[in-house]
This record gives structure tokens, sequence and C-alpha cells, in this order.
């Protein structure tokens, strides 16, 4: 038995896929200690089907990424060539505002007092040139006991094309008994300042991710709770995480950035590779869904309670090298996906002006929305929605949680007396519903633009897309975003609250291996003439052995590595350029460059020489896909799943809305807007210019109705 598990910012959501049958469960996260409101969401959800204890739990989490955007990571020592100690914080001069000459810039995440210069040297072709002694590496080690350090990072100039010098380095201190990231595995490529940034991240947050990991694969193996010590020693977090669990016990695997999943020991040594880990299994959900139902071109719209994910699917999901998270690259690959600070949980203030602002900074699961009544003292927009009776307070989570209505009013009632006392301000805010229709407006905008982000701004038109909507919180706004973007349709799938817990579940066993290699393309690289079948064989040979080492890999992880299906790309540009694009690797890798620039920029020079500058492998183990269900078409009168009648405000007054229970509605049911769609992981709003049907999946289709 798997379990699927998404742990966000306010809830932890566990999925189980049993003989064709979907159970989720939601309980609220424990952000002391996330491992807790795993065991917990995974043991009720097992229990509730008197299932034993699973077999594997896959994981999305948020570790990594709230460590190094709230800078709650390791004390992390640099070795670095010398000369080369400030690069950490030189960066690429790139300024976050061009003409701000007071701009503050986030410490480096390494102290100018842990970089070290290391007197090594490598050639950008390989060669060495000086190595470093006995006794300065005898000197740095005991520096770094001195220091205390809880975790080191080692990169050295060009490494990725010689990495003998770090290697020397690793080996030597070993025995510090501290973590040690080396820039030649986390990330063997070119350009030194990502590579860099890539290392120092991954040693900032190991011991952390090492920790948290340890404690859940000790506990899930054992079926237990997360253990009472939250901080092991050192010796027994490197022990723990390199002893196998039990034959036959639990194991954990975590989700990775790239969309697909590793084991739990592999994510605590490159935890760089887990920063995107929650949003990715929304976009993996969506991609399965976009294929079961026949749609190319599609839009993942995934709505928590703490931020919105965005991406854009034309075709497979797509990755990129160039992200960056807390203003640091990352130079992984990871899904093409953008976030912003829009969510349930995303309170609401005003800003040095007066002007109203929503987001990015959330309530989170403690102390919650105004409406939990668990001590929260801000509007949120999970209370504008409550206020403006798009939530029944008696049908949150099933029922299982009732939302209290007189916190949420008390809250914003304060907050309008905070309000500066402006006419124009005060007529825009003369009521508590007032207040509600302007925060739900604010947090709208916010993802709008994100929306714009992902198509407009990249040349897609919204009108050929399908928003497929999920999260908690998506239902509540995906018609009024679509309405803003002109998107046609809205799929809401089924389980929508708990829908990146399934994509985490379906996620395939995924290696990335890369290599630079900046090699020129000689004309006939495309022909069968002698020089160009040299060429292509001397790629083969650098693919063959990425390969093996990758197999290789999995292997010794457990996996059955003969099944792994491999994809071959080769990053090129032409001669002189910054920057490349990837395409497959095949004969023609020419001719589908050219046209791949001519696609990102609108123009291609098929006469200008070449470069590859990276080759990359992705190596995937296909994980089993459900098929949707299909059920027989059963057209009744909407008034046959009707569960009740109330009123809701749409464009600034209350509108005599019709509720619905999503589990009562069939396959071919026509729901006409104003509307509401309860279910226990979300809630659905149709607007009074909308209509529902649902398809023959139990998928929930909204379009407008003048279509």
């Amino acid at each position: 038995m798997r379990i699927g598990v998404d742990t966000g910012g306010t809830f932890t959501d566990c999925v189980l896929v049993s003989g064709g049958r979907v159970k989720i469960l939601k309980v609220f996260s424990t952000p002391e200690d996330a491992a807790r409101g795993i065991l917990e969401g995974v043991r009720r959800l097992a229990s509730s089907l008197d299932a034993a204890w699973p077999s594997q739990i896959v994981h999305g989490t948020t570790v990594g990424t709230n460590g190094l955007l709230e800078r709650r990571g390791a004390r992390v020592a640099l070795l670095t060539t010398a000369g080369f100690e400030d690069l950490l914080e030189m960066g690429r001069q790139a300024r976050p505002r061009l003409y701000d000459l007071n701009v503050q810039r986030e410490p480096a995440l390494v102290p100018r007092s842990l970089r070290i210069g290391v007197s090594e040297r490598v050639t950008a072709d390989g060669k060495t040139l000086l190595r470093p002694t006995t006794s300065e590496l005898a000197r740095i080690r005991r520096r770094l006991k001195r220091s205390q350090v809880d975790s080191l990072a080692v990169c050295f100039l060009f490494s990725f094309a010689n990495p003998a010098n770090e290697r020397a380095v690793a080996r030597t201190l070993g025995g510090l008994g501290i973590p040690i990231s080396i820039s030649h595995q986390i990330l063997p490529e070119f350009r030194e300042f990502e590579r860099l940034s890539a290392v120092v991240i991954n040693a900032y947050l190991e011991p952390k991710m090492g920790t948290y990991l340890a404690n859940l694969q000790r506990a899930a193996a054992e079926g237990l709770a997360a253990p009472a010590t939250p901080h092991p020693s050192v010796d027994d977090l490197l022990r723990t995480r390199h002893r196998p669990a039990p034959m036959g016990a639990c194991r954990v695997y975590v989700m990775q950035s790239n969309g697909g999943i590793a084991t739990a020991a592999r994510a605590a040594r490159e935890p760089v590779r887990t920063l995107l880990s929650g949003p990715c299994g929304g976009v993996m959900a969506t991609a399965w869904l976009a294929r079961s139902l026949g749609m190319a071109r599609v839009i993942s719209f995934d709505m928590g309670g703490t931020s919105t994910d965005v991406c854009l699917l034309d075709g497979p999901p797509r990755t990129t090298n160039e992200t960056t998270l807390g203003g640091l690259p990352v130079a992984v690959p990871v899904l093409d996906v953008h976030s912003v600070g829009a969510g349930g949980g995303s309170l609401a203030r005003l800003d040095a002006g007066g002007a109203l602002r929503v987001g990015p900074e959330s309530a989170g699961a403690v102390p919650g929305p105004l409406c939990y009544a668990r001590g929260g003292t801000q509007p949120t927009v999970t209370d504008a929605n409550l206020l403006l009776g798009r939530l029944d307070p008696q049908h949150f989570l099933g029922g299982e949680f009732c939302l209290d209505v007189s916190s949420a009013e008390q809250g914003f009632a304060e907050f309008l007396r905070q309000v500066p006392h402006c006419a124009w301000r005060r007529a825009h805010f003369r009521t508590e519903k007032d207040l509600a229709a302007g925060i739900v407006a604010v947090s709208n905008a916010t993802m709008e633009k994100a929306l714009r982000v992902i198509s407009v701004e990249r040349g897609h038109d919204p009108r050929e897309f399908a928003l497929v909507c999920f999260g908690g919180a998506g239902g509540l706004h995906a018609a009024d975003l679509a309405r803003s973007l002109r998107i046609p349709r809205i799929i809401v799938p089924r389980d929508p609250g708990a829908f990146s817990a399934l994509g985490i579940l379906l996620s395939d066993v995924v290696r990335d291996a890369a290599q630079s290699v900046l090699l020129a393309v000689p004309a006939d690289a495309n022909s069968s003439a002698h020089g160009g079948r040299i060429f292509l064989r001397e790629l083969e040979k650098r693919f063959e052995r990425l390969e093996r080492q990758a197999r290789d890999e999995l292997r010794r992880e457990g996996f059955a590595a003969e099944r792994a299906r491999a994809e071959r790309r080769l990053d090129l540009r032409y001669r002189g350029q910054s920057y490349e694009l990837s395409v497959p690797f095949r004969a023609s890798f020419r001719e589908a460059f050219h046209q791949a620039h001519e696609k990102a920029y609108g123009y291609a020079h098929p006469g200008r020489p070449l470069e590859i500058v990276n080759v990359r492998l992705r190596l995937a183990i296909r994980t089993p896909q459900p098929r949707l269900a299909a059920y027989p078409s059963r057209r009744k009168d909407a008034r046959h799943y009707l569960l009740k009648t109330r009123e809701v405000w749409f464009e600034g007054r209350p509108r005599l809305t019709r509720f619905y229970a999503r589990e009562r509605l069939e396959a071919g049911a026509h729901l006409a807007g104003p509307a509401v769609i309860l279910e226990y992981s979300s809630t659905t709003v149709v607007p009074p210019d909308y209509v529902c049907d649902v398809d023959k999946h139990l998928n929930l289709v909204l379009q407008r109705s003048d279509q």
C-alpha cells in the first residue's frame, strides 16, 4: 500500500489509491514538527480503511523551501579556489531595483569569516595546475573544528571538467563528522556562480533536511509517531540516513523539483533538488488528467493555504534550470512553476499609504484564519470568502471542523476601525462585506498576474487553454480568474484539495544527470561523412558514461534500474551567445535547435556555428497510472441534487444561491449559477454568469453561460 502526502503551510493532505478508489484525508500541518502531522495523517487514513501500515510514503515537502526563505539553515563553511571567496556575495552584479541607491541585499548564506580560499587551480579544459597541500588542508581542518560549523560546501573553479582536487579535499575532511556538499556531485556544470549557489544552498539545508527525513524514515519504518528528540547527534543522523529500512518496513520517498521521486536518503543528501517539491505534485497530476481527457493545452492552478502555484502545459511538463528562490539562483532541473504568495491564509493589511494589501504573509496552520478561532488576529482570504457566503461554516472539511463566523466578523470590524479616515477609503470599506470583497479582489489580482506571467508574457493565448483548478481554495477563485483572462473552460477534478498529493503518488522515479562539455559542432555533424560520424559517436560515449553511472546509482538505492527509460538532450547555442536552448539528442539536432531558436526569439541563423554546452540525461522508472473511471450519464433536474439555498454576495450585492453536495452529483448533471458546490476537501463557486456540467469522469466543467 502506497500513500501520497503533500505538506502545505496550513494542511497536510494524504491520499491513497486502492482498487481504483481514491481515499483522501486532510489534517492540520504541524510546522514545529512536520513529521508529526504526516504520520498522524497516514495513521488515520490507513485505519479508516482497516488497512495495515503502508509499505511506502511518497512525500512532497516544504522543509527545504521554508528553511531557505526564512533563512533558518545550518552554519556553513565554504571552501573555494583562493581569490574567489567573495564570488558568493558578488554574484552576477544584478540589481533587484535598478535606480534604488539604498537597496539592501540579503546577507550571504555563508559569512565572510567562514569562506576559506584553497590554493588549487584547474584549467578550463581540465588540466590540474595546482593541488592543495597536505599541510594546508590540515590547517583548514583545525580551523573548521574551532568554528564549530554544521555543514561544509566545496566548490572549486572548473571542477566540472576535473574534480580531482574536490575529491582530495572531501577525503581529507570527511572525518569531521559533518555533511559535505561537493559541487561536481551536486551540479557538474559551468557558470561558477550558479554552481556555487547550488552547492551552498545544499550545504545550508542538508543538516535540517537530513534530521527531518531521518526522523520521518525511522518513525515510518517502525510505524510509530515521530521521535521525541528533534535533534539527534550528527553521528546518529549519518548512521540513520544510510541504514536501510528493515525488509517489509515502510520506506519514505520524496518528491523532487524535477517532477520525479527519489529515496529519502538521496533527498537528505541533495535537498537543493526538493525546493519546489510540493507544487510539482499538482503539475504531475494535471499532466495525468490532461492525458486522460485527451487535452494538450492546460494551465494548472493550485491555490492552497499559503501560496498559489501555476504552470502552463503545452504538451508534457517543461523543466528549466533558471529558477530563483529567495533571491538565489537554483540551477538544478525544476518544473517550470510560478508561485506567488496568495492563498486562503494570506493576511490582509494596510500599507504605509493606507492601501489594502493581501499576502505574501500567511496565517498558516497556527494560528490560522480568524474563523478557525485558534488565536488569529488578522483577516485572511478564507475569512473574506466566509463573510461573502461562499464557504459554508457547517460543511468545512466535510463537517469535521466548523468555521467560526463571529470571530471573523469581529476581526473584520476591528480592521475597519484602523482604516484611515479618508472619504474615498471609507467609501470603499463601509462594511465588513465591502472589506471582504476588496480582499478577494486584491488576491485575485495577484493570481491573475501570475497566470499572465506564464501565458501572455511568454506568447501564449490563454483562450486556447483550459484551466485545471485544484487546491483547497482554488475553486473559490477560478471562475473570476478565467473570466478576466478569457479562459473558456475550467476543470475541477475530483478531490481537488488533495490533487497535489495524488500527483506525488503517481510520479515516476526520476534521476537527472548532466555534464558540461563546451564542444564546437562541426559543419558535417548531421551528415554521414566520416567527421560527422566520429562526432556523433563521441557524443554517444559521453551519454553512455552518464547513463551507466546513473543506472548504478538507481540500482544501489534498490530500484530496478533496467526498467528505467533514458531521455537524452543537448544544451545548444550559437557560438558567442551567453545562454542556450535544450533539444532532444538525435541525428537532426541542428535543425531542431534552429526551430527552437526561431520559436523562442523570432529568428534563426542556420549557417552560424553551433556549440554544445551541456549533455543531459534523464532516467525515469514509470509508476503505474490509474485510468479515470467512466460513469453513465444520468440527467436529472438540478433540484434533485440541491442541499440548501441561501444568500451569497456577487458583484457587491447578495444573490439567492443554490448549494450542492458534490458527492451527490452524477455524470450528466447540469447546474446554472449562482451555485456553490461543497465537498470534503474544497469548495467550488459557480458565479451567476457561469454554468457547471459534470462530465462522465465526475469532473466539474465550468463555462460562461453565454458561450
